[in-house]
């Protein structure tokens, strides 16, 4: 496992099928490897390149991260240029394109029919096709991550699918999908049919109508649904030492800024919950101080967490 995905991680230089091991190597290159690729409009903070993933356990799970720029402009001049006249009808410059695809180097093809296969079988219906688009998301997200941190970028921001231009579900040999190409592929268009159900949920929540809101100062945004949002977005991502130090504050701030906001029983259960529960937020917070959680203490924090989202969403709701 560990060999094939470093051999798609260096498959820039196996291009000589020479005897020995370059051969054996491109020998391993021959497989079939299936992907989940994103074209973002753009470039994004994830340099090009090819980077080798794994998972947290020495046996979890191994991929690839393939990141291309399309269509880059010329480097800018060092030099600062003066300000230039702009035409009221001038185009606009085109941007680049980043293609990135997120190649499942631990799980090969050893033949065209299997890959063909998985392929049917993932775009088939919304189920699998949405944990294959997340898998390949929750990889860019580790890098966009792990660059923010590495660059001390306060203004990190995570990549969804949704904001892709294009979105493709594929295989392809491992020549050719480290360099972002592949043999057989879809579209995917993850705005049609059913939707998963957060899909559904933000649909219901009309945020445009809230952005409305506050910027016209009609509303305001509470510290908790931000501290909470931070919360989620670790989660999602496995970053559970995070998520739980982020929840023990949302938590605190929204147990404050809520406390009757409705008269609605679900809330006014919900929050009592909230109160009766609070000292395990804490309790896995400071567990998070010094390592990661047990299973225990990540579940608490994914149903703590979900209550107070439960809880944002229903005054949201309710409120109109």
């Amino acid at each position: 496992m560990e060999r094939q995905a470093a051999a798609l991680h260096a498959a820039a230089t196996a291009t000589d099928p020479a005897t020995g091991p370059e051969s054996r190597r491109i020998g391993r290159l021959a497989q079939l490897f299936g992907f989940a690729q994103f074209e973002f409009a753009g470039a994004l903070a994830v340099p090009e390149g090819r980077y080798l993933a794994r998972g947290d356990a020495p046996r979890e799970a191994q991929s690839v991260l393939v990141v291309e720029i399309l269509g880059a402009p010329p480097a800018a001049a060092r030099r600062r240029r003066r300000p230039k006249r702009s035409e009221p009808d001038a185009v606009p410059a085109p941007l680049p394109l980043t293609r990135v695809t997120a190649v499942r180097a631990d799980h090969p093809f050893d033949a065209e029919r299997e890959a063909a296969r998985w392929l049917e079988q993932a775009v088939a219906s919304d189920g699998p096709l949405e944990g294959i688009v997340a898998e390949g998301i929750e990889l860019l997200n580790r890098a966009l991550h792990a660059h923010a941190a590495s660059s001390a970028d306060p203004r990190f921001a995570e990549a969804g699918a949704e904001r892709a231009t294009t979105v493709r579900i594929g295989y392809g040999t491992g020549k050719e999908v480290a360099a972002g190409r592949f043999s057989a592929a879809r579209e995917v268009d993850l705005g049609s049919g059913s939707g998963s159900r957060r899909q559904r949920r933000q649909e219901k929540l009309r945020p445009q109508e809230r952005i409305a809101a506050v910027l016209g100062r009609r509303e305001r945004i509470d510290a908790s649904e931000t501290l909470l949002l931070r919360a989620r977005a670790d989660l999602d991502a496995g970053r559970r030492r995070e998520a739980a130090l982020q929840l023990r504050i949302g938590l605190e701030a929204l147990l404050v800024e809520l406390a009757g906001a409705l008269a609605d029983p679900g809330h006014e259960e919900d929050m009592a919950t909230l109160e009766a529960r609070r000292a395990e937020a804490g309790e896995a917070a400071n567990a998070a101080l010094h390592g990661d959680l047990d299973d225990q203490r990540e579940r608490n924090v994914r149903e703590l967490t979900e209550i107070c989202e439960r809880v944002l969403r229903r005054r949201r709701l309710l409120r109109g």
